[in-house]
């Protein structure tokens, strides 16, 4: 019996260190990871689309779910203000386009959500949790410059205040933005 409780101990800290370890970290200030992924309808969007704009990328777990359901009704209640300042919402997580097009129709999120089916995305972000059969992105988000370069990074969310917390950074950058030109 102990040999099985020692093998699955193992089991465990194997999974979390390759986790871990496959885990880039990126810093504010570094360049964006460029990608391009299908969204609910089929089609490829790419993050240079979104080239001179501000973009608000949140990765989450699972379309239809509490947390994630509760994080995407906030941008969409909160997409004209993120629109106004200059901010495009994209959401992204490992399940398949079908299951983004139920999602984005049940809640008319006005935003894409894109399917990154491999988790090559949500790991070149550092935003994966890869337990080897099992992928999930972890509720990441990143706001992204106009010039390409990650201007936040927000690794703790609160899925009800967390649309609202963009908002007021992003104002707070675009200000900074203004002063250094």
């Amino acid at each position: 019996m102990k040999i099985f409780i020692l093998i699955g101990i193992a089991l465990v800290f194997y999974l979390l260190r390759a986790n871990v370890m496959a885990a880039p970290i990126l810093k504010i200030g570094d360049d964006a990871p460029t990608f391009t992924l299908p969204d609910s309808q089929g089609n490829q969007v790419s993050l240079s689309d979104y080239k001179s704009k501000w973009v608000v990328l949140y990765f989450y777990p699972k379309d239809d779910t509490p947390g994630c359901t509760k994080e995407a009704c906030q941008f969409r209640d909160d997409f004209k203000t993120l629109e106004a300042l200059g901010a495009k919402v994209i959401g992204v997580s490992i399940d398949d386009s079908f299951s983004h097009k139920k999602f984005a129709e049940k809640y008319n999120l006005p935003f894409p959500l894109l399917s990154d089916t491999s988790g090559d995305v949500a790991n070149s972000y550092g935003a994966l949790n890869n337990f080897l059969v099992i992928k999930l992105a972890k509720r990441y988000t990143y706001l992204i410059s106009p010039q390409g370069k990650i201007a936040k990074i927000y690794l703790s969310v609160d899925t009800s205040k967390h649309s609202q917390e963009i908002i007021e950074d992003l104002k707070i950058l675009k200000l900074k933005n203004l002063n250094q030109e």
